[in-house]
């Protein structure tokens, strides 16, 4: 009888064991399935927001950019596919390798005028593919950007931002998502305070695992799949042994998506306590004790002949690399997106890229054509 009893307990502990197996398996494959799921409804939204005409134009951009190589000048242009524009350049902490939160440069501190920013939507939409609402400062510090982003959103413009997160709290999360964003990128470069603060200089990382908690309760509450949550963990010598750590932290919460980013640095002196050991974690190579940045710098750039950065007072830029909006390529309060683009000053740079990149400041720490995402 005791043996039966023994026998029977057995199958008990196995058959618990097998279930507790089984069901740890599922909700496994669940969780896969739905960060898959997340990412196909992402990439539809995408494609969703295209036109014949937006397709059209880009592939008369890349078309472009091909014979401009192969000619070794300027041939034709077309319309940006993509736009980067600065709502602000007010920031609220002060990140060491930041020239906007530091306010080392010569631009002024304000916020884009609404109308303005109307304006060049309103000009650009029907060839403009992705629009990114950010360059310098802290986006959700526009008293507008809600709208600003609801605007681009009515225009079927693929919209996204960067964010500190340190505004996302209930309300504007519920913002956030009725404002019809479709991408957002948390910058989340530590998983303790010791180590986020090392370089998010006045930040509280609390505020970001809550206002990353908040958005992702008020999509739920929602149903929407929008916007596509991603935390960005650029690595410094503070955080590099906590990769691990931060995709525990995503997943317990629920983010989309993690990108592990090189840091760009200006900076470079040996003695600079933010540049990693590892070396996968850093886009520059180390020679007699100096830091370089890894790779050629080939006479050509895609991203400058695809994209354009329009800074709060509306001056066009080649690159997000142009902190300080040295390289002035026209002016949206005086011409039209149209006249800029097909005028002098974009001509002469791109040929100017084509002949010898290196001779401009902000090509010579640039990362196209490097990887920067591992």
């Amino acid at each position: 009888m005791f043996y039966c009893l023994g026998v029977s307990l057995l199958q008990v502990n196995e058959e618990k064991k097998y279930r507790e197996i089984t069901y740890d398996y599922t909700m496994k494959a669940a969780k896969m399935l739905t960060k898959v799921n997340k990412k196909i409804a992402d990439t539809l939204n995408f494609f969703s927001k295209l036109s014949i005409r937006k397709l059209l134009n880009y592939f008369k951009l890349l078309a472009g950019y091909c014979v401009s190589i192969l000619s070794g000048k300027v041939i034709f242009q077309a319309l940006p596919a993509v736009l980067s524009i600065e709502p602000t350049t007010k920031c609220n902490l002060k990140c060491p390798e930041c020239p906007g939160g530091l306010q080392q440069f010569t631009r002024k501190t304000g916020n884009m005028d609404f109308k303005f920013y109307k304006s060049i939507i309103d000009q650009s939409y029907k060839d403009l593919i992705y629009l990114m609402l950010y360059f310098q400062g802290e986006p959700f510090l526009h008293p507008d950007f809600f709208e600003m982003v609801k605007y681009a959103h009515k225009r079927k413009i693929y919209t996204t931002t960067s964010t500190n997160a340190h505004f996302l709290d209930k309300e504007n999360a519920k913002k956030v998502v009725e404002s019809g964003l479709d991408r957002i990128i948390i910058s989340i470069d530590g998983t303790t305070q010791e180590s986020y603060e090392k370089y998010r200089i006045g930040g509280k990382l609390e505020k970001v695992v809550d206002g990353t908690k908040n958005l992702i309760n008020a999509r739920n509450k929602f149903g929407s799949n929008k916007p596509y949550i991603i935390y960005q963990f650029v690595v410094f010598k503070s955080n590099e042994y906590e990769i691990n750590a931060l995709n525990k932290l995503a997943k317990e919460i629920g983010v989309d998506d993690v990108k592990i980013k090189t840091a760009q640095f200006y900076n470079l002196h040996w003695s600079n306590e933010l540049i990693p050991t590892r070396r996968k974690f850093l886009r520059y190579k180390k020679e007699d004790g100096n830091y370089y940045l890894k790779g050629k710098l080939p006479n050509k750039c895609w991203r400058s002949w695809h994209s354009s950065v329009i800074t709060i007072d509306g001056k066009i830029v080649p690159c997000c690399f142009d902190k300080d909006a040295k390289h002035e390529l026209g002016d949206l309060k005086t011409d039209s997106m149209k006249k800029i683009v097909k005028g002098k000053s974009i001509k002469e740079f791109k040929n100017s890229i084509l002949k010898n990149r290196k001779k401009f400041d902000i090509c010579r720490n640039c990362i196209e054509g490097i990887r920067v995402f591992r």
